[in-house]
């Protein structure tokens, strides 16, 4: 074994090692953590679904609730990325300085963002497997590519969280990340076929939103939910959703790793 692929091996342990002690602090409060999770979709089900659904004509073959329903799985893998990758990043680096810690060690900043996206695409996929069970269960979406959604979390989860560390980035100070949600996150979760689909929007949104990596979430969520178009839509949607999430994680890599160092 050379030196070179030693020295690989022991930064993807070290690596783990970041994301590990993460799920150890995220553990502590575990069920403050996973409340927004779980309450939050749970609201949209009962308000947009069940009550207004039944206000609102069918979206096609389905109700309006089955149809809404993949978007939910999507949108808890959006909010848990956004905010840990924004917020909580921001907090380990700024306020409790824990990279200046974790650097006094064998961990380097190479290992140390890495560890980061372990664990972004670690929360995204845990959190919308869960929902789209919990879908699944109530008969609102179908079981048959179920096995799908932790890989769907991963890739929303990586190429979102990435937009919050970006921000990381940019932002003077914890309160801008308000700024990067209003102008960012809050347009690509509204306009992204979750609620109505898109081919009813002006044909230039409709071009926008392909350039929105939750837009082609909600695709791949509702295609292994309805278990519909599948193929095609890993093809299409799971391979721009993979290389944008490749390009946000290298931007965001090339931003950050300065500063680590700083």
């Amino acid at each position: 074994m050379t030196s070179h692929l030693r020295s690989s091996i022991e930064s993807v342990r070290l690596s783990g090692l970041v994301a590990l002690r993460h799920w150890l602090v995220f553990r502590r409060d575990f069920f403050a953590n996973v409340s927004p999770t779980l309450v939050d979709p749970f609201l949209y089900i009962l308000v947009f679904g069940a009550w207004l659904g039944t206000q609102m004509q069918s979206a096609g073959p389905r109700s309006y609730l089955e149809f809404m329903a993949p978007g939910i799985a999507a949108m808890t893998a959006l909010f848990t990325s956004f905010f840990e990758g924004s917020y909580g990043f921001y907090v380990r680096l700024v306020y409790e300085n824990v990279f200046k810690a974790l650097m006094t060690t064998p961990v380097g900043p190479r290992e140390v963002l890495f560890g980061e996206l372990i664990w972004l695409g670690s929360k995204g996929a845990i959190m919308s497997s869960f929902v789209s069970l919990v879908l699944v269960v109530m008969g609102v979406a179908k079981p048959n590519y179920l096995l799908l959604t932790p890989i769907m979390g991963i890739l929303i989860g990586v190429s979102c969280g990435a937009i919050g560390l970006l921000a990381c980035t940019f932002v003077k100070n914890i309160n801008q990340f308000q700024a990067v949600y209003a102008w960012i996150i809050s347009p690509m979760f509204f306009v992204s076929g979750m609620f109505v689909p898109i081919a009813g929007m002006p044909a230039l949104i409709q071009k926008v939103c392909w350039l929105s990596p939750f837009y082609h979430g909600v695709q791949l969520a509702q295609a292994t939910l309805w278990a519909e178009g599948v193929l095609s839509a890993w093809i299409i949607h799971g391979g721009i959703l993979a290389a944008m999430a490749g390009l946000l994680a290298t931007w965001m890599w090339h931003r950050i790793y300065p500063q680590l160092y700083g």
